[in-house]
């Protein structure tokens, strides 16, 4: 996609009747954000086969900025935190689409302007997009890095404006305005992602949606709160979602076979130690491996997540 063509797409605004709804109400509180929920998403890492040219996508195009370098692994992000983990592996095999995994990794922007001038950055570059759409809570962008793992760069709408009805968010996939869209950018001096971008969400496949319930849900703890065909979204305190599992080409996946790229570990960060105890006592029930003063725990699919002490 071009300058061009995002500056002359012309995309039909959203006109969706909030009749009978109300804003926030009984789901977020005002002004909710995904790093200010209870429990918050830290780093990402990825499995790949050729460290210097995923590497380079990451911080070419994305934004990122190299903030360790080793070897055979790469960890980048913004200022000093660390967003995303590459670990490379020249003989893994390339992960199918129909295995449990990674859909994507959704990077937050903090303003809409943001999104924009990272838009007309990726415009300028050609970076091969893979869509646009309008959630009703946010607005984002997607693409893939060159091995095949999806990637959403978004925004979120303040949270007063989200619909919620009993306990769900209102969501949707609508065209986005990329018009309008490109028109917030305040300059063209792009400097890479803002500091203040975190991992907002990540959305996994997994093999059955009700297995993915009990264990992000019940086990886990977060809330349910939203479904479409062949999706759950998990939320902590209130956001429209931290994490959303979907069997769109996974269903039926099994355990997730080693030696493949893609998906290593995320970490849950919980926000105080109050909340990081009501985390570790359930992780009891899930066989937590500890390391290095992390705690590990697996879900139906082998996928890892991390259990990190809260942020300081």
């Amino acid at each position: 996609m071009t300058r061009r063509t995002i500056m002359t797409h012309s995309a039909a605004l959203l006109t969706a009747s909030l009749a009978g709804r109300t804003s926030a109400g009984d789901g977020s509180p005002a002004g909710m954000t995904s790093a200010g929920a209870p429990l918050r998403l830290g780093s990402v890492t990825l499995r790949v086969r050729d460290l210097n040219t995923v590497g380079r996508f990451y911080r070419d195009i994305i934004g990122l900025s190299v903030i360790e370098q080793g070897a055979r692994r790469q960890s980048l992000g913004v200022g000093s935190t660390v967003l995303l983990e590459l670990i490379e592996d020249p003989a893994a095999r390339l992960a199918s689409r129909t295995e449990a995994g990674l859909f994507h990794t959704a990077f937050l922007l903090p303003e809409r302007a943001d999104l924009a001038e990272w838009l007309l950055h990726a415009a300028d570059l050609g970076a091969p997009l893979q869509g646009a759409s309008d959630h009703l809570v946010s607005e984002a962008v997607y693409l893939a890095d060159p091995e095949g793992n999806g990637i959403e760069i978004y925004w979120d709408r303040p949270s007063h404006t989200w619909i919620w009805q009993s306990g769900m968010v209102d969501m949707a996939t609508r065209r986005l305005d990329l018009q309008n869209l490109a028109r917030q950018a305040r300059n063209r001096n792009w400097k890479g992602l803002p500091e203040r971008t975190i991992v907002g969400h990540v959305h996994l496949q997994v093999g059955d949606l009700g297995q993915a319930e009990d264990f992000y849900s019940g086990l886990l703890g977060l809330d349910v709160v939203h479904r479409v065909p062949g999706a759950s979204f998990f939320s902590s305190g209130g956001y429209h979602h931290h994490i959303a599992g979907n069997v769109w080409n996974s269903a039926g996946a099994g355990r997730t076979q080693p030696g493949a790229t893609g998906l290593l570990a995320f970490e849950v960060v919980p926000a105080d130690a109050q909340v990081q105890a009501g985390l570790l006592h359930r992780a009891e029930r899930l066989t937590p491996r500890e390391h290095a003063r992390l705690v590990e725990v697996a879900d139906p699919w082998g996928i890892t997540l991390v259990l990190r002490a809260p942020f300081s």
